[in-house]
């Protein structure tokens, strides 16, 4: 494994993900806090508390320095508009990632969501050199399972009432994928600069 020192920045032929600044705080707070993004996660609160957001922006460079999580902006290669938030949990003992996103509103529906995954699905497997990148989503949202498809991880099964959100215990269905059956995993990763 090999984690460089700053956090990433990957390009996509629409999307430019990088690092949170503290400007980006009042859209993450008016996009992740809208109740239907909100409500099919496991962590986004929703009324979204002031404040919360720059709290979250602020953690991400230390915890990219423990090698515990990446989380990057989703935004427009063009416009560099907010659109969402992706990101990985580490389990370096392991060599395994868990793959996390949200996109606002606005952007559903125009595979923005796909092309961020598979380009940290990519990222992962061929500059981290990690062993697997696993994923789940509430059974509720199958949107959210098609993204992980399109991403190309697989179906691995369910977990019945794995999540409790907002009271209510929510079935959970898993993905996955290994670095031996990612197209291109067999090419020498160039380590990032």
């Amino acid at each position: 494994m090999h984690f460089p020192t700053e956090l990433p920045v990957i390009v996509t032929p629409r999307l430019h993900l990088r690092p949170f600044t503290a400007t980006d705080a009042v859209d993450v707070q008016r996009l992740a806090g809208e109740r239907s993004v909100a409500e099919t996660t496991a962590n986004i609160p929703h009324p979204y508390p002031d404040g919360a957001a720059e709290m979250w922006i602020a953690s991400h460079p230390e915890k990219w320095a423990a090698r515990q999580e990446l989380v990057l902006a989703i935004t427009g290669r063009e416009d560099g508009r907010l659109m969402g938030a992706i990101g990985l949990i580490f389990q370096g003992t392991h060599e395994s990632a868990e793959l996390g996103y949200w996109i606002g509103l606005p952007f559903w529906g125009k595979g923005f969501a796909t092309e961020a995954a598979r380009a940290v699905v990519d990222y992962t497997f061929a500059a981290l050199r990690f062993n697997r990148v696993q994923a789940h989503h509430m059974a509720r949202n199958p949107a959210s399972g098609r993204v992980l498809l399109k991403a190309g991880l697989r179906p691995e099964g369910a977990s019945p009432q794995a999540l409790k959100k907002n009271g209510r215990f929510e079935d959970v269905a898993l993905y996955g994928v290994l670095l031996r059956d990612w197209p291109g995993a067999d090419t020498p990763a160039i380590p990032p600069a």
